[in-house]
């Protein structure tokens, strides 16, 4: 903050008349003011340059240099421009006053002199100089403040003039351009950073003609400009990526026209590179703790597997023996063997199937998410179902509806959050000793942009007291559960952009849910 130290102020009174000299001294003493004077002109300058006073009663009617030609000296030097004149003349003609006027002076006091006229005067043009020299003090504190400001932004600052040029640069625009602030004055703006030769081919949304006109919408049409992520040449020729703004200051007395401020992103974009880095090493946790998952839970299934793959191997033995003895009759029944032989294959397709579905969802997908049948994925999770029921003893309800949409999924791991759920209901019945059946739905959302998978048991229900608790990591109420499984199902079905939660139902049991959205 500029200090402003006050003084008393001072009047110069000047006349080559003793007699005016004294009339003026009485009138003004004992008013508060320093009173300095002259009898000459040439001394009424040597005063103003040494004391600087407030205001000069200058007589124009002197020997050697008159009033016109002292005031003329004193405003065209800046040392003495400051003092405010009122000449003292006998002249009353227009023509002189335009004269003393001319020259710079503020008003004209009459000869011979009225007190009241000469008091009111002054005490006016010292009040008048009083708040000039606030008023210039207050644009210098401004100016000073404004200065340290931009000197301690981050940001880079241009102004530019009318035609696009660069008339002003802050500190931080020099520090990102590696450069002193007259290597960047009077450069197009647009020439300056947005240079083919120095930019890398594509790496501009903007190329130097479209910023150009953008820009001269911004000059002439006071629209502004935002841009996210550009590359701006340095007048080195290196580059950095920015991101920046432009706006018309929407004044046409300014000499700048339009203001542009710009950041270095380099951190930002080494941030967001170190960010998609940790999300693929997320993912790739995720999927390998959903496979270990997934074995696991086939090494749950395995009786029930086992007992899949056991019929169609049975049926196979009998039919080979049905065949054999067919085979040794002395008239060969062709219709028969050909029958027989067409249920081997038959089976062997069964049992094939049932290998099929668990190679393929225990293995580790190869590819990301691809768009599925949303009929097919509901036809695998119920095959694959259907073997733990069958082990469970319990009776599977499907609901599925007609034409499911597709979706955009990884296949395997939508399968193994189904499987969980249903897995789920059917171990809570058998625990509680329930007879009843578990209902698989799949059906779309009304609005046709999401399809819901729903798994309602007829099991004892959740606790009410654990229901928060579901789906955080290590919670559990299976005495040999980890508490991993519903957490793994939350995390899969949010990175497929879907929710997932829990209801209870009106009588008995639960109901699990996840909703996908369906490929637009």
């Amino acid at each position: 903050m500029i200090k402003k130290v006050s003084r008393q102020d001072q009047i110069l009174l000047v006349d080559d008349n003793p007699a005016n000299l004294k009339i003026l001294y009485e009138t003004l003493d004992g008013r508060g003011y320093k009173l300095l004077v002259a009898d000459s002109g040439e001394k009424a300058v040597s005063i103003v340059k040494k004391s600087h006073p407030d205001l000069v009663l200058l007589d124009v009617m002197m020997p050697g240099m008159d009033g016109f030609e002292v005031c003329r000296v004193l405003k065209q030097d800046p040392e003495t421009a400051r003092s405010s004149i009122i000449f003292l003349s006998a002249l009353d003609d227009t023509d002189s006053k335009v004269i003393g006027f001319d020259a710079g002076g503020v008003d004209y006091i009459s000869k011979p002199f009225q007190i009241k006229e000469v008091i009111a005067r002054v005490e006016t043009h010292l009040k008048i100089h009083r708040l000039e020299q606030q008023l210039e003090w207050k644009n210098l504190e401004l100016q000073t403040d404004k200065t340290s400001i931009l000197e301690a932004m981050s940001e880079g600052i241009y102004g530019l003039n009318r035609k696009g040029q660069i008339i002003f640069a802050n500190p931080a625009a020099c520090r990102m351009n590696r450069c002193e602030e007259s290597e960047l004055l009077g450069q197009s703006f647009a020439n300056l950073h947005f240079n083919h030769s120095h930019i890398p081919e594509g790496d501009n949304e903007y190329d130097l003609d479209r910023i150009t006109e953008r820009l001269q919408r911004v000059l002439t049409n006071g629209e502004s400009l935002k841009i996210g992520h550009a590359v701006f040449s340095r007048p080195g020729g290196t580059v950095f990526p920015v991101a920046f703004s432009a706006a018309s200051t929407k004044s046409g007395s300014f000499s700048t026209h339009a203001v542009v401020v710009f950041h270095d992103i380099s951190e930002e974009l080494e941030q967001e590179q170190e960010l998609e880095r940790a999300r693929q090493s997320l993912d790739a946790q995720r999927a390998q703790l959903a496979h270990v998952s997934r074995l696991s839970m086939m090494g749950e299934m395995a009786a029930g597997i086992a007992h899949e793959v056991n019929q169609p191997l049975t049926a196979i033995v009998n039919y080979v023996r049905l065949a054999a003895r067919i085979s040794k009759a002395e008239n060969l029944d062709r219709e028969s063997m050909t029958s027989t032989l067409e249920k081997i294959e038959s089976q062997c397709l069964r049992a094939s199937q049932v290998i099929q579905h668990i190679r393929d969802f225990v293995k580790k997908p190869l590819q990301g998410k691809e768009i599925v049948s949303g009929a097919q994925l509901a036809q695998d999770i119920i095959e694959l179902a259907e073997i733990e029921a069958k082990e469970h003893g319990i009776e599977l309800v499907i609901k599925v509806a007609e034409d499911l949409p597709n979706l955009n999924v990884e296949e395997i791991q939508v399968q193994q959050v189904a499987l969980n759920l249903l897995r789920n209901g059917m171990e809570a019945m058998e625990q509680a000793e329930i007879d009843g059946v578990i209902e698989f739905s799949v059906q779309v959302e009304e609005g046709g942009g999401k399809v819901r998978f729903e798994v309602a048991d007829a099991g004892p229900g959740v606790k009410e007291e654990y229901r928060e608790s579901l789906f955080s990591p290590f919670f559990t109420t299976k005495k040999s559960g980890m508490g991993i499984g519903l957490t793994l199902c939350q995390s899969i079905i949010h990175s497929h952009g879907g929710e997932i939660g829990y209801r209870p139902n009106q009588e008995d049991g639960s109901t699990f849910y996840f909703i996908l959205p369906v490929v637009s």
